[in-house]
């Protein structure tokens, strides 16, 4: 690096000459303010006014390659002071420092003010996208995605869900700062929360009990995702499986598809979630349940689900019952999936009706077998026939 001496002829070297009574010792992360005055191959020399000459290079010079690519003598920089003052004179400088304390003052900013601002998705993992505002590297969880971006991926599969993520890469998103912790490194935004007035406006305005028309914008195993128009603003709610049918449902895929037109009832709105149900506009066909059926009658239905404890059994569209173990067969040793099967048809026996709880038991046994069973004698085992016959001679 050439010393205040060596370059008596160049400009910042007869700036000095002129005003030597005049530079003083900067302090350690001091942010100053300057003009650059001269520019080498691996060095910007900055004019600090009364504070002196102000240099960078090395580590710090890399670090503002950008800049230094651009960098014209007479533009204006801002540096943070890095040694006040080197064995050559310099006051040693970082304009990386200087941006980033810019940047946190700007995310600060954003984060109070509530801003509403583009940034372009430079990365993915599982946990969400990762993207820079302001030369500071932040993070957008998938947690705060809106509901158009979220990735619905059918039984959670992680590494589905990054590759829909990975789409993402490259497309400007409108996000808010929700923490900017400079001590900590951590810039977290949300997309989620960078609603427009109109938006605002519209879920304000849209109350629970509401009925809207829609088509089905995504299918996942825990239920699908409705698109509908309200006020003039495409929103987004999300029926839960358990909100789907009164009947049960266990793979959403099987009961809708993607675009398929359908109508929805508002159950909730919390902030930008929105909670549909299908379900909630069809009478409740359990209130009636006992007009239609009756406990002790036998009726004919087919079996949807062979589980560890029973069988799930349709009796119409409406009304499904569940086949206890207990009530599959005599032989306790047999496992469910032994006696009965997906798809077959029995005739079952109701054995009780819980019209409030949805619970309809139904019995694969016959209730003459078991009062038989019942009423029949029990049959003595040889000890005790021995034991009798042994009183009966003692006597």
């Amino acid at each position: 690096m050439a010393s205040i001496k060596e370059v008596p002829n160049s400009e910042f070297g007869k700036l000095l000459q002129e005003r030597p009574d005049s530079i003083r010792t900067a302090r350690r992360e001091e942010v100053v303010k300057g003009k650059i005055f001269d520019i080498a191959s691996n060095t910007l020399y900055i004019d600090l006014g009364h504070l002196g000459v102000g240099i960078v290079f090395g580590r710090e010079l890399m670090d503002a390659q950008e800049t230094f690519r651009h960098a014209k003598i007479g533009d204006p920089v801002e540096a943070v002071v890095v040694e006040a003052e080197n064995d050559d004179g310099y006051v040693e400088l970082s304009l990386r420092s200087a941006s980033e304390e810019r940047a946190w003052e700007e995310l600060h900013e954003k984060e109070k003010s509530g801003e509403i601002f583009p940034v372009q998705i430079l990365e993915a993992n599982k946990g969400g996208l990762i993207l820079r505002v302001s030369g500071v590297t932040g993070f957008l969880p998938v947690s705060q995605l809106n509901a158009a971006h979220y990735p619905r991926v059918e039984g959670g599969d992680k590494q589905k869900i990054l590759e829909k993520l990975k789409g993402y890469i490259g497309q400007m998103f409108n996000v808010r700062v929700i923490t900017a912790d400079r001590a900590e490194g951590k810039m977290i935004v949300s997309e989620k929360e960078a609603m427009n007035t109109e938006t605002q406006v519209a879920l304000e305005g849209l109350s629970v009990g509401a009925t809207v028309d829609g088509k089905i914008s995504g299918v996942v195993d825990f239920g699908m995702f409705v698109k509908f128009n309200w006020k003039q603003i495409e929103l987004e709610g999300l029926v839960h499986i358990s909100e789907l049918a009164w009947q049960r449902i266990d793979n959403p895929s099987e009961f809708a598809k993607v675009g398929m037109p359908t109508q929805a009832q508002v159950i909730g709105v919390d902030g930008t979630r929105i909670s549909l149900s299908l379900k909630r506009l069809r009478p409740d066909p359990w209130l009636s349940v006992q007009e239609k059926y009756k406990v002790g009658e036998k009726v004919t239905g087919e079996v949807l689900k062979v589980t560890p404890f029973g069988a799930f059994v349709k009796l119409d569209d409406d009304i499904h019952g569940l086949a206890h173990i207990s009530e599959l067969t005599e032989d306790d040793t047999l496992k469910p999936e032994e006696v009965i099967k997906p798809g077959q048809t029995h005739e079952f026996r109701i054995i009780s009706i819980e019209p409030v709880e949805h619970r309809l038991g139904l019995s694969l046994k016959t209730s003459d077998k078991k009062e038989e069973k019942k009423k029949a004698p029990k049959k003595k085992t040889k000890k005790e026939e021995k034991d009798e016959k042994s009183e009966k001679e003692a006597e």
